[in-house]
């Protein structure tokens, strides 16, 4: 496998985790939805360390998560600094 579609691949994984994470927040208690994006958060900053995903993928895919799903917005979760924006 190819290091584009590697990462190709990591970018598709991490939005369909997004999707899930989003679809399950408005059906699980609050804290269990903010743990499950601090999970999310770091699953992510792991991929960039490991070069699985460019760091600047990794806020886009981010940021389009919670543009598509209002409810990531209202999760309030520590994420990196590099994720929250």
């Amino acid at each position: 496998m190819t290091e584009g579609a590697r990462a190709e691949r990591t970018a598709r994984l991490l939005i369909a985790r997004l999707d899930v994470l989003a679809h399950a927040a408005g059906h699980i208690p609050q804290a269990d939805a903010e743990r499950l994006v601090e999970l999310t958060s770091m699953v992510t900053m792991r991929a960039v360390a490991l070069d699985l995903l460019e760091a600047k993928r990794a806020e886009t895919i981010w940021h389009d998560a919670r543009a598509r799903h209002p409810q990531l917005r209202d999760v309030q979760a520590r994420l990196p600094e590099q994720l929250a924006a």
